[in-house]
């Protein structure tokens, strides 16, 4: 793949994190498998408390929206007849996540929960977001240079803080200038590009987007946003028209930025 230029234009690199900055086996073997293994044990830990409440009934309010859909999971109301009747709630709220879960779900439910999870087995040392090797000395190269760098991931904004402030490397928060998750729209759609670059003040074309999903990278491409796809270790594979067509880099130390010579 060698070395690839970046266009003078550019003033900003985007960048996804899942098959990017992380490998896609932290988040399919750590972080949603610590939710599955976790989440009764957590739930009767905070069961009083007004976040877990919170939680606990946006999740109840999108079980009664998927009452249609097949097998989902409806959570009753407490009556507050005693321990044997929480046990029942707090396994179907179990039973609820575990099958979102399992239909890799999105909802902000399902995500509030996971985050707050997240939070406390970050807190706890119980989990640490695993960054890619390259990726924090490329990084402060490119901020060296004059680069702004930004996150735009499909986790909560609270989620890739939380992975980036406990992460393998340390806190490595202050490398970013920004974060945007699917609140700024979803990462396939063109018009999401757009509205990211007028949030940082900026047009389309000064930006780089780095992913690892070629669909996101055309959505990007039709912005008129610069893009490169990533190849990672365990990263779905690209067909032989991808590999041709978009421009590649298995190392953020691939990028030559004019700017640092």
């Amino acid at each position: 793949m060698g070395v690839l230029p970046v266009p003078a234009e550019v003033r900003a690199i985007l960048l996804d994190i899942e098959g990017t900055i992380t490998p896609i086996a932290f988040v399919k073997e750590t972080l949603f498998p610590y939710i599955k293994d976790n989440v009764k044990e957590y739930l009767r830990a905070h069961w009083e408390e007004e976040e877990c409440q919170r939680d606990v009934g946006l999740l109840r309010k999108q079980a009664q929206e998927d009452l249609s859909l097949d097998g989902a999971v409806p959570i009753p109301l407490e009556s507050g007849s005693g321990e044997e009747e929480l046990e029942q709630v707090i396994q179907a709220v179990v039973d609820n996540v575990h099958w979102q879960m399992s239909l890799d779900r999105k909802t902000t439910a399902l995500k509030q929960l996971q985050g707050h999870m997240w939070r406390a087995a970050y807190a706890t040392g119980h989990i640490k977001g695993e960054i890619f090797e390259d990726v924090v000395p490329a990084i402060r190269k490119w901020r060296e240079a004059g680069m702004k760098v930004y996150i735009y991931s499909s986790g909560s904004i609270e989620a890739q803080k939380l992975l980036f402030g406990y992460s393998t490397e340390g806190d490595i928060l202050e490398l970013f200038d920004g974060h945007f998750d699917t609140k700024i729209g979803p990462k396939v759609e063109s018009e999401s590009y757009r509205r990211i670059a007028a949030s940082i003040g900026c047009t389309t074309t000064n930006i780089l987007f780095l992913t690892d999903v070629p669909r996101e990278a055309n959505a990007a491409e039709e912005a008129d946003t610069h893009v490169a796809v990533v190849i990672r270790p365990g990263n779905a594979g690209l067909t032989d028209d991808e590999k041709s067509y978009y421009s590649l880099i298995s190392s953020f130390t691939e990028l030559f930025l004019p700017s640092s010579t």
